[in-house]
């Protein structure tokens, strides 16, 4: 491990007990920051309601830490929007967002989109297929963003248990993120869970960046904050034990290949001769394979947007 990233361990790497809520109020009092609370969610009625009652209760009605609740419903066919509306919610549909602009299906897409109708100086992001929610999370990674102006980004970093088993989860980042950090961005090694949803950031920050659509996204912010704003200007949380809604291992090819063409578009902008993924299933007639397509869209930093700007401006 690269000597810098070992003192970026030792100085910007923070648990929970840290800074205790009520010195992250009185930075939030003192600075005047606002923190919006962002929740990407497709086919989620299971567990964005949970998810939107705890923070409202915890972070807006016991103290004043968050100040909005947005969950972007990115095409659900469930009751995800009247779920979250019910526990407290504001819900937009992707689509219903900067709507000159075709939207194309994918995370980044509706973490991008977000942007546009959330007004918090301070943006936290939190995936809704989280089980066994604490408010830990969002004033976790929230914390040092109020306390420390030199941060820009902060990530969750928390154990994955997958069937039982302690420390299993996370199977695209150990075979896929990982390798690629360590290899071409080493300054990143020290992220202990570099593909998390739980992450928040400064607006503005997130407002240069441009968003791979799909899942992509995640890494792609870290490679580009990395650029921008340099590795002391980025940190991580430990918030505990995440447990979620687990993808089968063909999703998971999918997801990887994504974010290798994120990776790769980083390193040499280069051309991808085939943006494709072919996977096997077994049928009748023995393995049949199934091709997809590849994310290969990016959006640009919004701040090049004219809805946007104009925004800013009134």
């Amino acid at each position: 491990m690269l000597e810098e990233v070992e003192r970026w361990l030792s100085t910007r790497s923070w648990s929970l007990t840290d800074r205790p809520l009520h010195k992250i109020l009185a930075a939030k009092h003192r600075t005047g920051q606002s923190v919006s609370v962002v929740l990407p969610a497709l086919n989620e009625e299971e567990t964005v309601g949970d998810i939107v009652a705890i923070i409202r209760h915890d972070l807006m009605q016991q103290v004043p830490l968050v100040d909005e609740i947005v969950v972007v419903d990115s095409g659900s066919t469930d009751r995800t929007s009247e779920v979250a509306a019910a526990a407290g919610a504001r819900v937009v549909h992707r689509d219903d967002i900067l709507p000159r602009i075709p939207t194309v299906p994918g995370k980044g897409e509706v973490l991008w989109r977000s942007l546009l109708v959330t007004s918090g100086d301070i943006v936290c992001f939190i995936d809704a297929d989280l089980k066994e929610f604490s408010s830990d999370f969002v004033s976790g990674i929230v914390g040092p963003l109020l306390t420390d102006p030199g941060i820009d980004l902060v990530k969750g970093m928390y154990d994955r248990p997958l069937g039982g088993a302690a420390g299993q989860g996370g199977r695209v980042t150990e075979l896929m993120a990982r390798p690629l950090l360590n290899m071409h961005w080493p300054q990143l090694a020290g992220f202990v869970q570099p593909l998390g949803g739980e992450y928040a950031a400064r607006r503005s920050l997130l407002e240069q960046l441009p968003f791979p659509v799909g899942y992509g996204v995640e890494l792609g912010m870290l490679v580009d904050a990395l650029h921008l704003v340099g590795l002391d200007a980025l940190a991580q949380v430990d918030v505990g034990v995440r447990k979620h809604r687990h993808q089968d291992g063909q999703a998971l090819g999918r997801m990887s290949a994504a974010i290798y063409r994120t990776a790769q578009l980083r390193l040499a902008r280069g051309h991808l001769i085939r943006p494709s993924l072919t996977q096997f299933e077994r049928g009748e007639d023995g393995f049949e394979p199934r091709t997809y397509s590849v994310d290969t869209e990016e959006r640009p930093p919004m701040v090049e947007i004219a809805e946007y700007a104009s925004r800013k401006v009134a």
